[in-house]
């Protein structure tokens, strides 16, 4: 389940905050429901840490409210509904709209290029399916987009919602690679034309196309079953 390079993990600083954004991607991505606990022993074998940071974080998640404890037995994801995950894409889409908006009145020609550049990068992922490069390169097409806008508390506000997506499982819900692709050319057009209502009607559009996509692998999965109807994750 981990990705390569996650034995890294416990080098970094803030370890804690790592395992939390691992096990938020983890639930958002299907893995494991309400109704299902969060093994403290797995989830440190498969960071390559041990089981104290993993603690801390579900303590830090429940704080969240996005995990709850269950005396005695352990942890498990508190109820996310269809709406919830909806609600999460739309207040992600409303951020990322707004600094699209931003970054197509202040872009300029080398941000163009390295969005051309990272936008290549992405389309050959996709080809060749190398689900890391594909989430490297939406990350930085992102990220150049948000730090065009000049607009560093609207970043924050969209990093706070943003850590409720799965990225790191983003590559395996079907259909998301190519939806990023031939979404982000649009994106692209917008700002190449410094049209700001454009960029702003395209990027919300793509971040509402991924929340569909994630809540159809979601149920696809099994998501909204009751626990002993699960079905086991695809692959």
């Amino acid at each position: 389940m981990a990705r390569s390079g996650d034995q890294a993990l416990g080098r970094r600083p803030q370890l804690s905050d790592e395992v939390a954004a691992y096990v938020r991607e983890l639930i958002m991505s299907g893995q494991v429901a309400h109704g299902e606990f969060l093994r403290l022993e797995r989830i440190a074998d498969d960071l390559g840490i041990s089981v104290t940071p993993v603690r801390e974080a579900l303590l830090s998640l429940r704080g969240e409210g996005f995990v709850t404890l269950e005396p005695r037995r352990g942890f498990m994801p508190a109820p996310l509904s269809r709406q919830d995950v909806q609600d999460l894409f739309e207040a992600q889409a409303y951020f990322a709209g707004e600094l699209a908006a931003r970054a197509a009145e202040r872009v300029t020609e080398h941000d163009l290029a390295s969005l051309d550049r990272t936008q290549d990068q992405l389309e050959q992922a996709a080809r060749a399916r190398d689900p890391e490069a594909i989430e490297r390169a939406n990350h930085q097409f992102h990220r150049v987009i948000n730090k065009s806008a000049g607009s560093p508390k609207t970043s924050w506000l969209l990093q706070l919602v943003v850590r409720y997506a799965p990225r790191r499982f983003y590559s395996s819900i079907h259909g998301w690679p190519q939806a990023s692709v031939d979404d982000h050319h649009l994106v692209l057009a917008a700002l190449r034309s410094g049209d700001a209502e454009a960029a702003r009607h395209a990027m919300r559009a793509h971040i509402r196309h991924a929340g569909t996509l994630l809540v159809v692998h979601l149920e696809a999965q099994g998501f909204w079953d009751a626990p002993g109807d699960r079905r086991p994750p695809a692959g």
